[in-house]
């Protein structure tokens, strides 16, 4: 009868080491998934970074090279009509379209400004407020003018995908 205990009561052990076992053989499993997916989404996140950082790193000299498409985009604005055809502007006009195509390779682009829009201080940088906001209607009544509306559009406004590199410098009433 004592050897049947022991052999039961052995037995029983054996069982009982076999589930904890098992158990902690399938917690280590869901351990070790939990830390493969973290590692997954670290490596997915790191490249994320990874290619904003590329595409960010040359902000600076995207920066520097947004006054010089403001400068062609003035003075070819004002370019005399009996010189359009010329050979030297058309060149100008190219090396311009070329600069704008490049920026346009790194996502840089200009958002549309127009006068009458309301003012964003998100994309727009308000350089002046018209104090004189009374304007004379069709029967030259005056009429109070609406706030924060876009009067003259001085600087276009530039994005690099959906973020804004430079707003755009506008005259708001």
């Amino acid at each position: 009868m004592e050897k049947e205990k022991v052999k039961k009561n052995k037995k029983l052990k054996n069982q009982l080491f076999k589930k904890t076992t098992v158990i902690k053989n399938q917690e280590f499993l869901e351990g070790w998934k939990r830390c493969q997916a973290d590692f997954e989404n670290y490596k997915k996140r790191q490249e994320k970074e990874k290619k904003e950082m590329v595409l960010f790193s040359n902000l600076n000299l995207i920066g520097q090279l947004l006054p010089v498409i403001d400068n062609f985009n003035a003075s070819t604005a004002h370019i005399p009509e009996d010189q359009k055809d010329n050979a030297w502007v058309t060149g100008i006009m190219y090396i311009q379209k070329q600069l704008e195509t490049v920026l346009n390779d790194f996502g840089v682009t200009d958002f549309e400004v127009k006068v009458g829009d309301k003012f964003n201080p998100e994309i727009h940088e308000a350089v002046k407020e018209k104090k004189d906001n009374l304007e004379k209607n069709k029967k030259g009544e005056e009429e109070k003018e609406e706030k924060n509306i876009i009067k003259k559009v001085l600087q276009k406004g530039y994005k690099m995908k959906d973020k804004i590199i430079r707003p755009a410098r506008v005259i708001v009433s």
